[in-house]
């Protein structure tokens, strides 16, 4: 369970307790920065502004310049605070990665494929995320048709 320390979110204590030799996180840190295309935290900070914008002006529409400009300030203090979470991440990929996977995992993430598939991935993720949304919806659907005439079978009309 992540924690809140004076305005800081801290990360899972079963994480932060677990010893890491200062190489190894340095491997992982490199890989989190070698393969960090989909800008991650910028993205999450402005979509959590834009959820607070939403909230707040739902029950305030009064006040949407003065919320949007003090959204706007609060996402410029986020600036320069990225290295908080890319270090967290590095610190689980050096937990579950020993020093020699790292240094194969780097290595790979700096040749010319590695660094082509870092590129595409943001690019690949969207795509997937589409496609498993299609997918998802789609069968939802007939989940629910395959339910119903279950039920029905059985009697029951809903």
């Amino acid at each position: 369970m992540a924690a809140m320390v004076a305005g800081s979110v801290s990360v899972a204590a079963p994480v932060i307790a677990q010893e890491v030799a200062p190489e190894q996180l340095a491997l992982a840190r490199k890989y989190i920065d070698l393969t960090d295309r989909g800008a991650v935290f910028e993205t999450t900070v402005v979509e959590i502004g834009i959820d607070t914008m939403r909230q707040i002006i739902t029950q305030n529409p009064e006040i949407s310049d003065q919320t949007n400009a003090v959204i706007g300030e609060v996402i410029k203090g986020y600036n320069g605070r990225k290295g908080e979470l890319l270090d967290q991440f590095a610190r689980v990929y050096a937990i579950s990665f020993s020093l020699e996977e790292l240094t194969e995992i780097v290595a790979f993430y700096e040749s010319p494929t590695g660094q082509k598939l870092a590129q595409a991935n943001s690019d690949l993720n969207t795509d997937i995320r589409r496609v498993l949304q299609v997918y998802t919806n789609n069968l939802r659907t007939e989940f629910f048709a395959k339910v119903r005439a279950g039920l029905r079978e059985q009697g029951v009309e809903l």
